[in-house]
């Protein structure tokens, strides 16, 4: 008579990897997204815009964020990777915003 054996985890088993912040970002280098100023565009459909093209925004961060282009002419919207700051920089245009995006 023969043990009955254990099953099996199914999961597969990941290496234990440490990466370190300098690192990532030498992959990875983040953007700044930069809202522009404008003089066509209502405060309120700028908080609007920003809200609904960056979802992590709440309407206190996006109001603040109008405001500080408003009186300073621009203002960083969000830092993020490459890819995702054009995204983001293509949304706000297609609402009628000025952006642009640089690396940090």
């Amino acid at each position: 008579m023969t043990a009955p054996s254990l099953p099996r985890s199914t999961e597969p088993a990941f290496p234990d990897v440490d990466v370190d912040e300098e690192s990532l970002l030498a992959l990875i280098p983040p953007y700044r997204v930069i809202l522009h100023n404008d003089d066509h565009n209502t405060m309120e459909h700028v908080v609007e815009s920003l809200v609904r093209c960056i979802p992590s925004l709440t309407l206190e961060a996006a109001a603040a964020i109008m405001f500080e282009a408003h009186n300073e002419g621009q203002a960083t919207v969000i830092e993020c990777p490459k890819e995702a700051a054009e995204h983001y920089r293509e949304a706000l245009e297609g609402c009628g915003l000025t952006a642009t995006i640089e690396g940090v």
